[in-house]
């Protein structure tokens, strides 16, 4: 927490939101890769210190799988950041403070309920022709990956864990 903490001084320091993330690989000792927040730098709405510490792992192992990998940030990720966090398969996340405003970690992926000062986009697939649909679904080859098993956890508050 100590290096994501340094991180976190980081973003402050660049007059981003003072946070700062860590991937430890899965010894739990070897620092992979660690980020901080970087939206006002590079004007990228995505550069969240977890999604940079991500990529930055996934860089470094040469996989995009993070599978056995720790995640340690020093507050409660966002949407986002859990989405990503799932899709690069970390297995635990750490983290130092809650987000009681766009914290995902406590709650299943999907069932966070958005605060009213942001605007959420808006979905339009039942727009979309019937023709166009019909090809995207044609273009995958079937599900993606396989069902999980019966208990298995599939949410990611469950991987979480509060300092």
């Amino acid at each position: 927490m100590r290096l994501a903490l340094d991180e976190a001084g980081r973003a402050a320091r660049g007059g981003d939101v003072p946070v700062g993330a860590v991937v430890l690989a899965a010894d739990g000792t070897t620092v992979l890769a660690a980020g901080h927040n970087e939206r006002e730098a590079t004007g990228d709405p995505t550069a969240h210190a977890e999604v940079l510490a991500v990529r930055r792992a996934a860089a470094e192992l040469g996989e995009w799988r993070l599978t056995g990998c720790t995640l340690v940030v020093t507050l409660e990720p966002c949407t986002m950041c859990a989405g990503a966090l799932v899709q690069s398969r970390v297995d635990r996340v750490v983290y130092g403070a809650r987000d009681d405003k766009a914290g995902a970690a406590r709650l299943p992926v999907g069932r966070r309920p958005r605060p009213a000062p942001q605007p959420s986009p808006r979905g339009d697939r039942g727009r979309a022709r019937r023709g166009v649909r019909g090809t995207a679904h044609r273009l995958l080859p079937g599900p993606v990956t396989p069902p999980p098993p019966a208990g298995a956890e599939t949410d990611f508050g469950a991987r979480a864990t509060v300092l």
